[in-house]
């Protein structure tokens, strides 16, 4: 996905790839996995509105995530403009589950009490723009060969063996006097989109990971490292964009789709 949303000047520079222990990311809970830093230019994935009102540095995201499977973190912040005025939080947990869990990543009770609970159902279009379709991602049409999986039709979470939820927690604070609640809003409402783009994608594309090893996952995530680097810089604006202004959405770029 980070190459298929690379080109032109703007996308996914991998810095930092190591692996790691921590102590801090959950209180009372030691993790261990794979530390990742990347940068993110994303002008063109950002409404109008905002493109106009903030300068070219607003738009330049640095990321960190903690990849603990079945816990991941990830934290996005803009320290060349917002400074510690902004920042995304994404917390994952992965189960074998059909989302019956109330509290799958022990939120607090204050923080309970401000959630909302949106269920995403990677087969509905609902939150996908006419631009997120593409043959590759087609999941009611379809079947993986190596797992005999797919399509997912109408109802398919019911009867699907094996199944997993990915619960997620995403925090956003914009500090900004008479923009804060606008900016939220528009940051959480754009999340189910990407979520559910994103996840349709890794489904159609299970028979090109399935049978790998770790091993074989590291070294494809260090030459991914080295094409984004080569890639950023080349060609056209690729990927997801805002819908501009009277609803016009420029068309998605052919691109590579390894």
């Amino acid at each position: 996905m980070s190459k298929n949303e690379t080109g032109g000047g703007e996308g996914v520079e991998v810095v930092r790839q190591e692996s790691f222990t921590s102590t801090t990311l959950k209180p009372g809970r030691t993790y261990a996995g794979i530390y990742t830093q990347k940068i993110y230019r994303l002008k063109s994935k950002v409404p109008y509105f905002f493109r106009k009102m903030f300068p070219d540095s607003a738009f330049v995201l640095y990321e960190e995530s903690w990849n603990a499977y079945p816990y991941t973190k990830t934290v996005v912040t803009n320290p060349d403009y917002m400074k510690k005025n902004f920042s995304v939080c994404v917390e994952s947990f992965h189960a074998s589950d059909r989302g019956e869990q109330t509290n799958a990543l022990d939120l607090t009770k204050d923080q309970l009490k401000k959630r909302e609970v949106v269920f995403l159902d990677i087969a509905d279009d609902k939150h996908l723009k006419k631009s997120d379709h593409a043959e590759n991602n087609n999941v009611g049409e379809f079947t993986s060969e190596r797992t005999g999986r797919g399509p997912l039709t109408k109802g398919w979470a019911r009867k699907q063996r094996p199944i997993m939820t990915s619960y997620k927690v995403v925090t956003v604070y914009f500090k900004w006097f008479g923009l804060q609640n606008r900016v939220e809003s528009a940051i959480m409402n754009s999340y189910p989109r990407l979520f559910v783009k994103f996840h349709r994608e890794m489904f159609c594309w299970i028979d090109r990971w399935y049978d790998l090893s770790l091993e074989e996952v590291r070294a494809f995530e260090e030459e991914t490292k080295e094409k984004l680097k080569n890639q950023l810089e080349e060609g056209s604006i690729k990927g997801m964009t805002a819908a501009e202004e009277g609803g016009s959405e420029r068309k998605k770029s052919d691109s590579d789709s390894e």
